[in-house]
């Protein structure tokens, strides 16, 4: 029986990762369309899935950063700048993009869905000022609620302090590190499975019929993340490069924005982007900061979502945007977008905060983060793949253009 098992499968696992995801795709499509009861079982294994890699990621992240940073040799570039510069460059052109696409495809919405929970931020000062307070959480409890923020913000002040331990301190945090690092890879190669619950689940649960009332809104959003993914962020690495920026973005796409789209979360996705950022064979002690950090501040996709539902919002009740104001929108967009980590309910969340440019009332503006609660299975999985996938993409450019620069 085992005997017979193993010939079965093992061509199955000879392949590579992405194609088994691939192949985990199409059967969970296949069984939500035809035994939706058994898809909606199988929904656990999804579900185990994104708890393994959110378990695993705040240690990873805590570890890996404190391990980079000890480790790191006085005058050794690590390239940090370059790529928070395309992080805040490719965020302000996502929110312009989108200002652009809501102007040229006006959307209206239908301001009668049901109230939803939660408190958002009544301005930007007050999305920055939750950063801050995050930035200083005690360390036990920024573990235990994935509080990127503090993670990074101890484990930056840990590996400053251990760059003047002995050398077998630092030694052993490396090794703690590469054990971390290796149980992360374990997960990883379970996400075939992973993502087989989680799209059976999806469908079952959700199907494709409440997407249809909002077609051309989730139309723009969907369409405005492309251009950025395959346009203006390949332009953006040219740009730095001076090289063809598709092989890498197609990589990054491929290696990332897959497993971003159905895990959901950038938080989780974390673990994968480390292990591509290793497979694309870039300087470790530039990912292992600027991939949480990504996570946490480098949200294109957040700076869509928030400017095409508010510019919706204010064509469906008649609002007249001048330039000047959607120019405003872009900049509250895309420096909300970077506290997207810090605000309960993420980027839909924020827009009643970018609603109240335009004079628009809270509960009008909450009715609209409604209607993105609904789109948000479409929405909030295509958001979270450009988010992750841009960070490793961003991180692989700066560190070719170093390499370029070295060569010269």
């Amino acid at each position: 029986m085992i005997a017979t098992a193993n010939a079965v499968f093992r061509p199955l696992l000879r392949l590579g990762l992405i194609p088994q995801i691939v192949i985990g795709i199409v059967a969970g499509v296949l069984l939500a369309l035809f035994t939706p009861g058994i898809a909606s079982n199988v929904a656990l294994l999804g579900q185990l899935f994104i708890a393994a890699l959110q378990a695993v990621a705040p240690i990873l992240v805590f570890v890996l950063v404190a391990a980079a940073i000890a480790a790191h040799q006085t005058g050794q570039p690590t390239h940090i700048r370059s790529v928070l510069v395309l992080y805040v460059v490719g965020t302000l052109i996502a929110a312009l993009i989108a200002v652009a696409a809501s102007f040229a495809l006006p959307t209206e919405l239908t301001l009668d869905a049901g109230q939803v929970d939660g408190n958002p931020p009544s301005d930007i000062l007050s999305v920055l000022r939750d950063l801050l307070l995050n930035a200083v959480a005690n360390p036990v409890t920024a573990l235990m609620d994935t509080n990127f923020i503090a993670i990074l913000a101890w484990a930056i002040g840990l590996g400053l302090t251990l760059r003047q331990a002995s050398d077998t301190t630092r030694q052993a945090l490396s090794d703690l590190s590469a054990a971390i690092t290796r149980i992360v890879t374990l997960v990883i190669r379970l996400a075939p499975l992973g993502i087989f619950g989680l799209v059976a689940g999806t469908l079952a649960e959700a199907g494709v019929q409440a997407l249809l009332n909002y077609a051309q809104l989730l139309g723009v959003i969907v369409g405005c993340m492309l251009f950025v993914a395959l346009v203006s962020n390949p332009l953006l690495v040219y740009l730095a490069t001076r090289q063809n920026p598709y092989p890498l973005v197609f990589a990054c796409l491929r290696g990332s924005a897959i497993t971003a789209f159905f895990t959901r979360s950038s938080a989780a996705n974390i673990p994968v982007n480390l292990e591509l950022c290793r497979r694309l064979e870039l300087d470790e002690d530039t990912y292992a900061i600027s991939i949480p950090l990504g996570a946490t501040i480098n949200m294109c996709g957040a700076a869509i979502t928030i400017t095409v539902i508010t510019l919706a919002t204010t064509h469906t009740l008649g609002i007249s945007v001048d330039f000047p104001t959607a120019l405003l929108l872009c900049v509250v967009s895309a420096l909300a977008a970077c506290g997207v980590s810090g605000v309960a309910g993420g980027s839909l969340m924020l827009i009643p905060m970018a609603a109240s440019l335009f004079g628009i009332p809270t509960e009008v503006a909450m009715q609209a983060v409604a209607i993105g609660f609904v789109i948000s299975v479409v929405q909030d999985s295509t958001e979270t793949a450009l988010n992750s996938s841009t960070d490793v993409l961003f991180t692989a450019a700066a560190c070719r253009a170093r390499q370029n620069i070295a060569q010269e």
